[in-house]
């Protein structure tokens, strides 16, 4: 089920930054053709599609859609763009996501302040980025890889988190969608007899911006851990395209890897590290890089507003 890279087309969300940008940096550099969805592009972003303007020296081609993933159309949109743009589409990664902003926050119930979630809306931003959209976009997906008029295995990669084996009081609607993706990539583990493989990584704490950017999440992290840096975690997800066995040591691709990468794995990403997860009896996310350590502060805050008053005055009843 695995396949090479060049020639090929990819549709990455969220790829004007972190994970995701470097998973289509690294698509790029392959040959791969990349469409990069998001709302917008970090200026690192903007760098790299506008040295891949064009196809030379073997290199992909990438292409900009502006994209909110919460917009069902615009979703849709993206794969029009990429069947424009390159006739043909064989990798999806729906990978935009969010780690329990204000905006979309448990504890910052509809129509509080900082909020963004409607009283009247019946629905959470969080859930909608990092849940229904992998969802919808893997729909999408699977149909036009059915409809495909070219041959050959097709891959969706979708990001779940360290945060899917553990769980935090500070952070529980992240937690529940990351659970959520596990257990929607290993349910759909048998249509690689549709020739395509979905898989997932399950990333522990990546120095991207969604920490670095935000001062009240860069507070869970204790001085003493390790970050994982968002290209190792890349050089997972590509071998979970090219390849049908890996080894743990993350850029070890012996000939006969001691990870057999089949549909439906998740692979846990730690400092240099790689491991699959089980759906029974898993250890949970050990080693440097794997979890934040600095928890405390956050989770007493969020204990602190278990008092009367907390969310009644956004509510109708």
């Amino acid at each position: 089920m695995s396949q090479t890279l060049s020639g090929k087309v990819a549709i990455v969300t969220g790829a004007g930054s972190g994970i995701n940008l470097a998973f289509a940096s690294a698509l790029l550099d392959k040959g791969c053709n990349v469409v990069f969805a998001d709302l917008g592009l970090r200026p690192e972003a903007q760098e790299v599609v506008g040295t891949h303007q064009s196809s030379a020296r073997g290199r992909g081609r990438a292409v900009f859609q502006k994209t909110d993933v919460r917009d069902w159309s615009q979703l849709e949109q993206m794969f029009v763009t990429a069947e424009r743009e390159f006739g043909r589409i064989d990798i999806v990664c729906p990978g935009a996501g969010v780690y329990e902003p204000t905006f979309s926050n448990f504890w910052c119930p509809p129509g509080s302040s900082g909020s963004h979630d409607s009283v009247d809306g019946g629905r959470y931003a969080i859930l909608d980025i990092n849940l229904i959209h992998p969802i919808r976009t893997t729909q999408l997906a699977i149909s036009r890889f059915l409809n495909a008029k070219q041959p050959g295995n097709k891959t969706i990669v979708l990001i779940s988190s360290t945060a899917a084996q553990d769980t935090s009081i500070a952070t529980p609607l992240y937690d529940a969608s990351k659970h959520a993706i596990s257990g929607f990539v290993r349910s759909l583990g048998d249509i690689s007899s549709a020739n395509i493989r979905i898989a997932a990584v399950a990333p522990g704490i990546i120095k991207t911006p969604i920490y670095t950017d935000n001062p009240e999440k860069l507070a869970m992290i204790d001085a003493r851990d390790v970050w994982v840096e968002p290209e190792e975690v890349a050089a997972v997800m590509v071998a979970l395209i090219e390849r049908d066995t890996m080894s743990e040591k993350i850029g070890d691709y012996s000939e006969s890897g001691d990870i057999s990468i089949e549909g439906g794995i998740i692979l846990e990403v730690t400092k240099g590290r790689a491991r699959p997860v089980t759906a029974y009896n898993d250890p949970g996310p050990s080693g440097p890089g794997a979890l934040a350590s600095n928890m405390a502060a956050s989770e007493q805050a969020a204990r602190n507003m278990l008092r009367p008053g907390w969310g009644f005055p956004h509510s109708r009843l």
